[in-house]
C-alpha cells in the first residue's frame, strides 16, 4: 500500500485522473495538514453553536418538510444514524467497487475543505477505508439528485457506521466484517455528521469523472481510427487542412484535424489534392461528359470527421471542467464558514450542473458511435469499400463470413446509445412532500453517460479490428510514420480473423487492450 503515490486531498486540486487512479487502486490518499486545521476551525465553531443552543438545520432539527421538528440534545447522534439508515433505499445491481472507492474519494475531499463541521476523525476513517479498499455497496437506483445522491451516498454511510455491505478484495461481505478485516471498527457517529455523508453530488460526480476520462481515451481512437480510414481508403488531403479549419475556427475542429492531419503525415497512401486533377484528366473520354473512378471528395464519415467531433471534443472539455469543479466543492447542508462566524443553509447540494454536463456528453458519445459505426459500414459493403472483400472475409467467401455478424453489435449498440443520449437532467419530478419540488436526475444522467461510454467501447473497438484486418489487404506499408506508430503496436495482439475461432475472444481481448492499458491516453507520444 505504501508504495502507491499519494494524492493529498486539500479539498481544491482533485482532479479527475487522480478520482480514477484512486478509485482503481493506483494511488492512496492523504489529508493535507492545512485543511485539517480549518477543518478543526470549522467544527469547534459548530460545537460552539450547538452548545449555544442555536437552531441549526440537521443538527438539532429533522430533515426536509420535517425541519421545523427541534431535537432534544440526548438524541442528536441518534438523529444522524436514522438519517443514513432510512434513506440507504436504494435498489439495481451494485456501482462497481471502483466507482464505490470513487464516490469515498469525492466525498472525503469535499468534507475537507472545511465547511461540513465534522470531527478529524471522521475525516481519517474514510481515508483508511480508500487506502484499505473497503468499497461500500451501493445500489445505483434511488438518487434524484437534488439534496445530493441521498440514498447512494447513505448506503456509503451505512458501510461507515458498519452496517449494510461492502466489497473487500473483491468479495462482497457484512460491512462490519470488512471494516474489521481492514484493521477497522465501525464509525459512531456526532452531530452534524450523517447529513454531512450524505447531502453532497458525490456519487454522480465519481460516476462523472470516469464518464470524463473514458470519453477522453475514446476521442482519441476515434481520431486514430480516422487516421486508419484515410490510410485504407487513400483519403484526400484537403479535408484536413490547417487554412480550411482556420476559416471555421472552432477549437475542438482545428484540434481534431490537427490531430488526424500528424498522425498520417509522410503517408504513401493518402490522395493529395494537387494529384487529383491529373489522375481524373487520364481517365478522361470523349463526350459530353464521362465519369471517373477517382473520387473527387470523400464521404462524410471521412471528410467532415473534424467538424463531426469538434462538438464532442467541446462537450467533453466542458464537463471535465464542471466535474472537477464539482469535485473541489463544498456541495453540503448547512454550510459553515467559521471565520464569518456563518452557518448558511442553502442548495449547495444540487447537481443540476452535473446533470446537463452529462447528457450533453451522453449526446456527444452517441455521436461518436454513429461515425465510428458509419465508417465500419464503409469497410464491410462491397458496393462502398473500394475493392476491399466484402465483409473482409480473409477465406472462402459464403463459407465465410468475415465481419458479417460482428456488424450487429455496432449497429445495434450504436441505436442504444441514441436513445441514452436523451436528456434526463430536464425531467424534474417533484418528491419529499413537495419540498424538493425541482430536482435534478443528475445521478441518473451520469449512471446513463457512464453506460453510453461503456457501450462505445464496444463500438470501437470493433471498428478497429476492421481497420486492423483491412489493413491486412492493403496499405500498411506505406502508413504515415506517427499512425504506424499506433499500428504496431496494436498488431503486434491481432490476427486476422478467418472464422477458425469465435468472434467473440478477438473482441473481448482488443477492448481491454484498447482501453485497460494507457496506449490512448495521450496521442502527444506518437504525433509530436
Amino acid at each position: 500500500m505504501s508504495q502507491r503515490p499519494v494524492v493529498r486531498l486539500s479539498g481544491c486540486d482533485l482532479t479527475i485522473d487522480d478520482i480514477v487512479a484512486v478509485g482503481v487502486g493506483d494511488k492512496r490518499v492523504e489529508l493535507d495538514e492545512a485543511a485539517l486545521e480549518r477543518c478543526t476551525a470549522s467544527r469547534r465553531f459548530l460545537e460552539d453553536e450547538v452548545h449555544a443552543k442555536r437552531i441549526i438545520y440537521g443538527v438539532n432539527t429533522s430533515f426536509g418538510p420535517m425541519c421545523n421538528k427541534i431535537i432534544s440534545e440526548a438524541e442528536l447522534e441518534a438523529l444522524q444514524v436514522n438519517l443514513i439508515r432510512s434513506h440507504a433505499a436504494g435498489l439495481g445491481d451494485p456501482l462497481p467497487h471502483y466507482i464505490s472507492i470513487a464516490v469515498l474519494v469525492v466525498r472525503l475531499n469535499s468534507l475537507v475543505k472545511g465547511f461540513s463541521g465534522v470531527r478529524l476523525e471522521l475525516l481519517h476513517f474514510i481515508r483508511d477505508m480508500i487506502n484499505k479498499g473497503v468499497a461500500p455497496y451501493i445500489p445505483e437506483c434511488g438518487s434524484v439528485g437534488a439534496s445530493g445522491d441521498l440514498v447512494h451516498l447513505a448506503h456509503m454511510g451505512l458501510t461507515i457506521i458498519g452496517e449494510g455491505k461492502a466489497y473487500l478484495k473483491g468479495q462482497l461481505i457484512e460491512a462490519c466484517a470488512a471494516l474489521r478485516q481492514a484493521g477497522l471498527e465501525p464509525f459512531v457517529l456526532s452531530f452534524k455528521e450523517g447529513i454531512a455523508l450524505i447531502n453532497g453530488t458525490s456519487a454522480m460526480t465519481a460516476l462523472a469523472a470516469f464518464v470524463v476520462f473514458t470519453s477522453r481515451k475514446l476521442l482519441n481512437l476515434a481520431c486514430v481510427n480516422a487516421g486508419f480510414t484515410i490510410e485504407i481508403f487513400g483519403g484526400i488531403d484537403d479535408a484536413f487542412d490547417a487554412d480550411l479549419h482556420a476559416v471555421k475556427p472552432h477549437p475542438g475542429q482545428v484540434k481534431i484535424a490537427s490531430i488526424v492531419r500528424k498522425l498520417y503525415a509522410g503517408s504513401g497512401n493518402i490522395t493529395l489534392r494537387q494529384h487529383v486533377h491529373e489522375l481524373i484528366r487520364k481517365q478522361e473520354a470523349q463526350g459530353p461528359v464521362f465519369e471517373t473512378s477517382i473520387n473527387v471528395q470523400d464521404v462524410y464519415s471521412i471528410r467532415c470527421t473534424a467538424q463531426i467531433l469538434a462538438p464532442v471534443l467541446e462537450a467533453v472539455e466542458a464537463a471535465a471542467k464542471t466535474v472537477a469543479i464539482e469535485a473541489n466543492s463544498s456541495n453540503d447542508n448547512p454550510v459553515i464558514i467559521p471565520e464569518k462566524k456563518k452557518i448558511i443553509h442553502g442548495g449547495n447540494f444540487h447537481g443540476q450542473s452535473i446533470a446537463f454536463a452529462m447528457d450533453t456528453v451522453a449526446m456527444a458519445i452517441s455521436e461518436m458511435c454513429t461515425l465510428s459505426e458509419r465508417r465500419l459500414n464503409k469497410l464491410l459493403d462491397k458496393n462502398l469499400n473500394e475493392g476491399l472483400p466484402e465483409h473482409l472475409i480473409a477465406g472462402t467467401v459464403g463459407l465465410t463470413m468475415g465481419f458479417m455478424g460482428a456488424q450487429y453489435l455496432s449497429t445495434s449498440t450504436t441505436a442504444e446509445n441514441r436513445q441514452l443520449a436523451n436528456p434526463v437532467g430536464t425531467l424534474s419530478i417533484s418528491c419529499n412532500a413537495s419540498n424538493q419540488d425541482v430536482v435534478s436526475m443528475g445521478t441518473i444522467a451520469a449512471r446513463k453517460a457512464f453506460k453510453a461510454a461503456s457501450n462505445a467501447k464496444h463500438v470501437l473497438t470493433l471498428e478497429t479490428l476492421a481497420q486492423l484486418q483491412a489493413l491486412s489487404f492493403r496499405n500498411a506499408a506505406r502508413m504515415g510514420a506517427s499512425i504506424r506508430k499506433v499500428y504496431d503496436i496494436l498488431h503486434e495482439h491481432f490476427e486476422v480473423y478467418d472464422n477458425s475461432h469465435n468472434f467473440h475472444d478477438d473482441l473481448v481481448k482488443f477492448r481491454k487492450l484498447l482501453f485497460s492499458s494507457q496506449i490512448f491516453d495521450d496521442l502527444s507520444v506518437y504525433v509530436e
